[in-house]
């Protein structure tokens, strides 16, 4: 069953959102790649402020391909999250309340999503393809010469993740491995 919820996010939907719940978000995320999240800290210390106000928004780690003719976007698949870690804790103390991506995440940014109460969001790479379709506009907002890797505002519908890391710190890459383990025989991989 998925839980609907809409951007900009609020400090009681952010509560409310547990990990492992599987989730269609509608409205305005920002993408964005290592290169941008350095430049808008970059900004943020000469000038005072980012391109955009990341207060209660989501930034999805992850590039567009290009876009057949016709088409918004091209597949638009997240990228390695720990790539951004070490941004992360700052943007998320300047409001920051969710992101997207792929894989887990460091100690420092987990220690500040619990006390700025923010979520991780985990994106299945393989449906690029089929996100794409969800993306009903896309503009690049800053850093145009990044290409892929430029701050993207787009608008999604129906746009599916799964609550990795929660506001209190549950994290399913750390709780569910476990569970899995033990259920290949090595025996039989190794053929």
């Amino acid at each position: 069953m998925y839980k609907k919820i809409n951007t900009p996010l609020s400090s009681e939907v952010v509560k409310s959102l547990k990990v492992g719940e599987q989730l269609l978000i509608s409205g305005t995320i920002y993408s964005a790649r290592d290169a941008a999240h350095k430049r808008m800290l970059e900004d943020l210390d000469k000038d005072g402020k980012m391109p955009i106000d990341v207060n209660g928004q989501i930034i999805y780690y992850a590039g567009p391909c290009p876009p057949k003719p016709g088409s918004v976007s091209g597949p638009y698949g997240p990228t390695t999250s720990g790539r951004m870690d070490k941004y992360s804790p700052r943007l998320i103390e300047e409001g920051l309340m969710g992101m997207m991506g792929k894989g887990d995440r460091a100690d420092a940014v987990i220690e500040s999503m619990i006390k700025n109460k923010s979520v991780y969001l985990a994106v299945i790479g393989g449906l690029g393809a089929y996100t794409s379709t969800l993306i009903k506009s896309l503009e690049v907002i800053a850093y145009d010469e990044l290409g892929a890797e430029a701050l993207i505002k787009i608008e999604v519908e129906d746009f599916p993740a799964i609550v990795a890391i929660d506001c209190e710190g549950n994290n399913l890459y750390r709780t569910e491995p476990d569970k899995y383990k033990n259920k290949f025989d090595i025996n039989m991989i190794n053929r």
